[in-house]
């Protein structure tokens, strides 16, 4: 967990929303089923379970919330590598980022369009 008083410099470029956001993680050993802690155009980062090491490749699925039809969210499949781990301060859980690396433009646009909307206030 990064510190509220984290100085380091910001390399993320893009807009993110504080959004808990469905995610389900494949990998070689099982997948995970977890929601985001935040998300943008080019990453999500979210809590898990089980350590994930740094570089591992995943298959990711998320279920970007619809503003139409918020019965019926928008999937989205994506490639993406983890490009950090941090223990949880508080239950013995991961926070990880993770860089989607594989992504089609279109859901890309999808995402960047709800982290918008998240900052006009929904």
């Amino acid at each position: 967990m990064i510190p509220a008083e984290y100085s380091g410099q910001e390399r993320r470029k893009g807009s993110r929303a504080a959004a808990r956001i469905p995610v389900r993680i494949a990998r070689e050993d099982g997948d995970i089923v977890t929601e985001t802690l935040n998300v943008s155009r080019s990453g999500a980062y979210c809590q898990v379970s089980e350590r994930v090491e740094l570089m591992t490749k995943l298959k990711v699925q998320i279920l970007l919330p619809s503003r139409k039809n918020p019965k019926r969210p928008k999937t989205i499949h994506c490639q993406g590598v983890v490009v950090r781990v941090e223990p949880s301060a508080h239950n013995g859980r991961f926070d990880v980022a993770i860089f989607f690396h594989e992504i089609a433009q279109r859901d890309a646009e999808a995402i960047n369009d709800y982290v918008g909307s998240c900052h006009e206030g929904g």
